[in-house]
């Protein structure tokens, strides 16, 4: 009886198994990512309104007695770090909110969690009287809590799905931001107000603002990053996912809370600013797929990168005033998607032809 020689192996490669050139590849590009995010970060520090030379920005930061330190120590660097937590909280959220839905276009104002944060805010400087954001952050978040309750019970709570949940969100969000445009209107006092916060802006920051929303940006991207494993199961749909053992009905309540705390945070310290929600997420999809386990990370950096990118650019090109970011974000967002429909529609006819 002759021996049957071993069948060979899996040859040995430098990549190793499979899946490992990827992930060493998304790690390599997040690296990079967090470095054009700190290269931001020093130019929102740098770059305002009023010019300031690197030894003026240095003696703002470090030197009590510098004449710059008030703009670059009181101003800037404030409102740096709102823009870095405001992005973050926006970024992550997005991804979540297209997570739960299984929509790529969904943002975080799909579900009226910001319209309910907007309104919120709204009643109380128009009735209230409350001004700044230690007022704002707890009506915004009481405002965002008591939509996303909503959105889930009309949705159908335990038996929501995706298409329910857009459905709910959509008709709140347009009755709610219709109730903030009549406030405006009806209430001088209560339009001059709220118009600069409505267009959304980082100018209000201060170092309480900062101290006072990072608990809640913290919170919230933890509770996003545990849920990416669960919410990538739930991507397959309710039965594969009841079969990894995830249970559908928790996974969403807990990504709305997350929503929640990030998006009613974020509202209330800068205004609805539109479109990184929405657009980061969608980006990121294409450089690492749909991981969440990739994806928040991802968001987490290129969002506060877009985010403050926008706000220098609003500051240069508006002086010696400024355009607010809201509407900086709301113009490039629109230049994206109306590019993406444009190479969708060049695919399709290609595809066809």
């Amino acid at each position: 009886m002759h021996d049957v020689p071993p069948r060979p192996g899996p040859p040995a490669g430098p990549a190793g198994p499979p899946g490992r050139t990827g992930n060493r590849a998304r790690a390599l590009g997040l690296l990079g990512a967090v470095g054009l995010l700190a290269a931001v970060l020093v130019l929102s520090i740098a770059v305002g309104a009023k010019a300031l030379s690197p030894a003026e920005v240095w003696h703002g930061l470090t030197d009590p007695d510098s004449p710059a330190y008030t703009v670059v120590n009181r101003m800037r660097l404030p409102r740096t770090l709102l823009g870095l937590l405001a992005g973050t909280a926006l970024g992550v959220a997005g991804a979540v909110m297209q997570a739960v839905t299984r929509n790529p276009l969904a943002d975080p104002g799909l579900l009226g969690i910001n319209a309910g944060a907007s309104a919120a805010i709204a009643t109380s400087i128009a009735f209230l009287g409350v001004g700044g954001f230690t007022g704002y952050v707890w009506f915004g978040l009481a405002g965002a809590a008591v939509v996303a309750v909503l959105v889930y019970a009309v949705g159908g709570g335990r038996q929501a799905t995706p298409a329910r949940l857009a459905l709910a969100g959509a008709a709140l969000n347009a009755a709610l931001y219709s109730y903030v445009s009549a406030v405006m209107l009806l209430d001088s006092a209560s339009l001059d107000r709220m118009r600069f916060w409505t267009v959304g802006s980082l100018a209000a920051a201060t170092p309480g603002t900062v101290a006072a929303v990072t608990p809640f940006v913290l919170a919230g991207t933890a509770l996003a990053l545990v849920l990416a494993r669960p919410l990538n199961a739930l991507a397959m749909g309710d039965d594969s996912a009841l079969a990894l053992g995830a249970r559908p009905a928790r996974i969403r309540a807990a990504a709305i809370v997350t929503v929640t705390l990030l998006c009613g945070a974020a509202t209330a310290a800068c205004g609805p600013i539109v479109f990184v929600g929405l657009t980061v997420p969608h980006l990121v999809r294409a450089l690492t797929g749909p991981d969440l386990r990739w994806m928040l990370p991802y968001c987490a950096v290129l969002a506060p990168l877009l985010l403050l990118g926008s706000d220098v650019l609003g500051r240069v090109l508006g002086r010696p005033g400024e355009l607010q970011v809201g509407i900086v974000t709301s113009v490039l967002g629109g230049v994206f998607f109306l590019l993406l429909v444009i190479r969708r529609g060049t695919h399709r006819k290609a595809a066809l032809a």
